[in-house]
């Protein structure tokens, strides 16, 4: 039968490659039938520890086995599965724990004193499982903890919960308007059909070998695993992109076909003077989203791997993925993000919701079974952003995000609607000035934003980041502005940074760079 429940994936693809190496990390290699069996002893004892179907359930932890096997774990006990990323402080763990009204947290014990802090003002917090040797009980401990080893130690789940695919299977936080984070409710229907879609256009197969260094608190991540689970391929886990050097290497040692990337990880790639050392031959596809890579970035990706297929894509964590380039096309449309992926539908459209045409700027909205349900406890957020459409089934995702199509259908992004410039009167998209800052010789990451100006309204910032032993000046950088932008559009002021702020999925932070 075809899985409609997440967990179903794992459980076929170890029916059917019961002895193939299901993931690699570091230099541990279990197969699938080692990662279903494990799920399942743990789904039991998360039922004996009292989670209830759509329970929420808190994963903290580090890429690694234990990570992917408490994923698959909590949701064959019923539960809702909250991935974290585990460099969070306490301050945020505990409004997430208060806002999903979590259970039972599963934690690596390194981040005990976080975890504790963040637990100890939780209400809802049962039971912490502790992944590791487990730090001892202090007199201040009011939550019961259980040891992951003894947990697993555990027959494993004998008969199936019962579940059904509108029951959530996730709640995956992004950071919110006001400041605090925001869950977007995620069916078990929801994603089984962004994975199958995604999988479809990327032609995934068993034979196919993914790395990841994307935490599975982001769900770009996060979906590696899931899809991997899907094809019955093997997913190599690595802890980030920090180390370039031993990443690749894995990636040669490993044969590896697909490579997911976010900008930041392209920029450090076209920075590396000796990529052609390392054997990347067995790489088949790229794929990049979390923000668009500027036109100068992937045109150096077409060069550097001419045999590879890259895949410039879009989404937001409110329905997963909306569209992707198919690689044959990317070089002649490098600044598109592609057409709707398979089973999902777009319009653009202006404010009163009428559809624009060809070359017309209007806010993207989304229709598709990978749209999902809302914001978890937010009701009247969830409105403005997910509205009914012809009947209740037909749910519109309006993206927030400001786009235009051509003639042919494809699609390109301009802003987001919070982040376009209102300057001498015109609407400034920093996209545009971004990717001509970053076809410049010597600079490798650019980012605008607009700043309160009394005469102007807003006027336009750069910051950049600067490649090679001799970087630009300000006026060098200013006069390739004037040879390439309309004059409404050149910066003011260009402010050289060592790095950028970031968010935990590797997007540049533009509220902490204003």
């Amino acid at each position: 039968m075809r899985p409609t429940l997440v967990h179903h994936f794992l459980e076929r693809s170890a029916a059917r490659y019961p002895d193939k190496t299901a993931l690699v990390c570091g230099d541990r290699r279990p197969t699938y039938t080692e990662l279903l069996d494990r799920s399942l002893r743990l789904a039991a004892a998360l039922r004996e520890l009292g989670l209830q179907r759509h329970d929420r359930a808190v994963v903290f932890c580090d890429n690694s086995v234990e990570a992917a096997v408490a994923f698959f774990g909590i949701l064959a006990a019923g539960g809702v599965v909250v991935m974290l990323n585990p460099g969070m402080k306490a301050r945020k763990l505990a409004f997430i724990l208060g806002d999903s009204g979590a259970r039972i947290v599963i934690a690596a014990a390194g981040h005990a004193r976080v975890v504790r802090e963040a637990a100890a003002e939780s209400r809802s917090v049962r039971r912490i499982v502790w992944i590791g040797d487990a730090p001892p009980t202090g007199d201040a401990d009011t939550t019961a903890a259980s040891a992951w080893d003894a947990l697993l130690a555990a027959p494993p789940l004998s008969a199936p919960v019962r579940a059904i695919d509108v029951d959530l299977a996730a709640v995956i936080y992004t950071s919110g308007s006001t400041g605090e984070p925001k869950g977007v409710m995620s069916t078990h229907a929801n994603m089984a059909a962004a994975a199958r879609s995604i999988s479809a256009y990327l032609e995934n197969t068993p034979d196919d070998i993914v790395l990841d260094t994307l935490p599975l608190s982001f769900d770009y991540g996060l979906y590696q695993l899931l899809m991997v689970c899907l094809f019955g391929g093997t997913l190599v886990l690595e802890p980030s992109f920090a180390y370039p050097v031993r990443v690749l290497e894995r990636l040669a040692a490993e044969r590896v076909t697909g490579f997911p990337i976010v900008p930041t990880v392209a920029a450090l790639l076209l920075q590396m003077k000796d990529l052609a050392r390392f054997d990347l031959g067995s790489l088949r596809y790229i794929t990049n989203t979390a923000a668009a890579l500027p036109v100068a970035h992937i045109r150096r990706l077409i060069e550097l791997f001419p045999r590879v297929r890259i895949y410039s894509m879009y989404g937001l964590t409110e329905c997963k993925r909306v569209a992707y380039m198919p690689p044959e096309r990317l070089a002649e449309r490098p600044g598109s993000v592609g057409i709707p992926m398979p089973n999902c539908e777009v319009f653009v459209v202006d404010e009163e919701g009428r559809e624009v045409g060809p070359g017309e700027v209007g806010e993207l909205v989304v229709r598709g079974a990978n749209v999902m349900q809302g914001y978890w406890n937010r009701p009247q957020e969830s409105a403005g952003r997910f509205r009914e459409g012809r009947w209740r089934a037909d749910v519109r995702l309006y993206s927030g995000d400001l786009f235009r199509r051509d003639g042919e259908g494809y699609l390109y992004f301009v802003a987001r609607k919070d982040d376009m410039i209102k300057t001498k009167g015109e609407r400034v998209s920093p996209k545009e000035i971004e990717n001509a800052l970053c076809e410049m010789d010597g600079i490798a990451e650019a980012a605008v934003v607009g700043v309160p100006d009394d005469l102007l309204g807003q006027a336009v910032k750069a910051y950049v980041i600067a490649s090679g032993a001799a970087p630009p000046s300000e006026a060098t950088v200013l006069a390739h502005c004037r040879r390439h932008l309309e004059a409404f559009m050149i910066p003011r002021e260009v402010e050289f940074r060592e790095t950028f702020p970031r968010t935990a999925t590797g997007k540049i932070d533009k509220k902490l760079l204003r």
